[in-house]
């Protein structure tokens, strides 16, 4: 379920103050918009000539809403970004891009772009999500003291952590829980907040692969190792005089140690590495979420939550590739990966390929942060 953080109305189109301003004349054009926050809260928009509206007028128009509270309006348009997401494609939006106009082509960006098949591609139903801008730098971000946007950042590390995307020492997972915990839940309160409690809630503040299996939570038993009981000591730990601010900075600045902070995330498949007599059998090809940033591109296998491979910029070479043959659906465009490694003591060069309908979108954005390192 979505909360509304309030309406934002605006003439985007207006040139000029009209001599009869105190009788304010109904918007023309316009297409209810909602803008989406990574913590379940809806933005409520009504802006005249909704269709013809670019990325960045809606964003600031997002931001501006006196519900969400942020003092620093400007700083806060830099750092987020307007992003049209579904469960098959994630674009954050260019300045000049039309919201509404994306909303229309997006079942042919979907053709073009995502891996779903065509099933899910007919039912898929994108939004208008506030994200952070992939292109804002990180040094820049720990400098920022702005509480609600600090708060808007906590949110969406929370989210990526939860979503098992930020890849991370199941210790690690558990103590950003209990982070969260006490973030959500106040001081711990001994009749509350019991091991049964945290048995049920624990999806609610751990990643999937971290959470105690499901099919088992019907057992009321938990051994001293399980998540629920590691968790709720973690909870326990979290010092009763400690703020909520304080608390989500501490949640972001464990989050901004990690190298695929801030990412943009792309869905592709790479090759089983496979040797010996398994070389001869053919093998079906791993999914893996390649996320980008402005340190370089890491290639995560997303079911068994590891990080197969991460390079920074100096440290690879890639190419951009497109399918010999454009009218087979097997056949995708990919990005090759180059590297140097040591193998038995000896130094090798070893090439990586990425198979995804994304891969052109991924050159354009390794492409711009190399060229920033150069």
């Amino acid at each position: 379920n979505y909360g509304s953080a309030g309406t934002a109305s605006m003439n985007y189109a207006s040139t000029g103050v009209s001599s009869l301003a105190s009788i304010p004349r109904p918007l023309q054009h316009v297409i209810p918009t909602c803008v989406y926050l990574m913590s379940r809260i809806a933005v409520h928009m009504e802006i005249e000539g909704t269709a013809q509206c670019p990325s960045q007028v809606m964003l600031a128009a997002a931001l501006g809403c006196e519900e969400l509270g942020i003092a620093n309006k400007l700083l806060a348009q830099s750092i987020f970004g307007l992003w049209m997401t579904s469960s098959l494609l994630e674009i954050q939006l260019k300045p000049h891009h039309r919201p509404y106009a994306v909303r229309v082509a997006w079942s042919k960006l979907l053709e073009r772009h995502s891996h779903g098949n065509e099933i899910e591609r007919k039912y898929d139903e994108p939004m208008i999500t506030l994200r952070r801008n992939v292109f804002f730098s990180k040094k820049d971000e720990e400098k920022i003291k702005d509480p609600r946007i600090l708060e808007l950042l906590y949110e969406e590390a929370r989210h990526n952590v939860l979503m098992g995307r930020y890849i991370m020492e199941p210790a690690h997972s558990i103590m950003l829980g209990g982070i969260q915990a006490r973030v959500e839940l106040g001081p711990y309160n001994s009749h509350t907040h019991t091991i049964g409690y945290f048995r049920e809630n624990q999806s609610r503040f751990l990643p999937p692969h971290v959470a105690k299996s499901s099919s088992w939570s019907w057992l009321p038993v938990s051994r001293k190792t399980s998540a629920e009981v590691r968790l709720l000591e973690q909870f326990k730990r979290v010092p009763t005089t400690a703020t909520t601010r304080k608390l989500m900075r501490k949640y972001l600045e464990f989050c901004w140690a990690l190298p695929f902070y801030g990412a943009a995330f792309f869905h592709g498949q790479v090759e089983q590495p496979v040797r010996g007599l398994m070389s001869l059998v053919h093998h079906k090809d791993i999914s893996v979420l390649i996320a980008i940033n402005e340190k370089g591109v890491f290639i995560i296998d997303h079911v068994e939550s590891t990080l197969i491979l991460g390079l920074r910029y100096e440290e690879l070479s890639w190419d951009f590739a497109k399918p010999s043959s454009a009218d087979d659906p097997e056949c995708m465009p990919c990005i090759f990966i180059q590297f140097e490694a040591v193998e038995n003591g000896i130094p090798v060069t070893k090439l990586m390929q990425i198979f995804s309908k994304q891969a052109g979108m991924m050159d354009a954005l390794i492409a711009h942060f190399a060229e920033q390192m150069r």
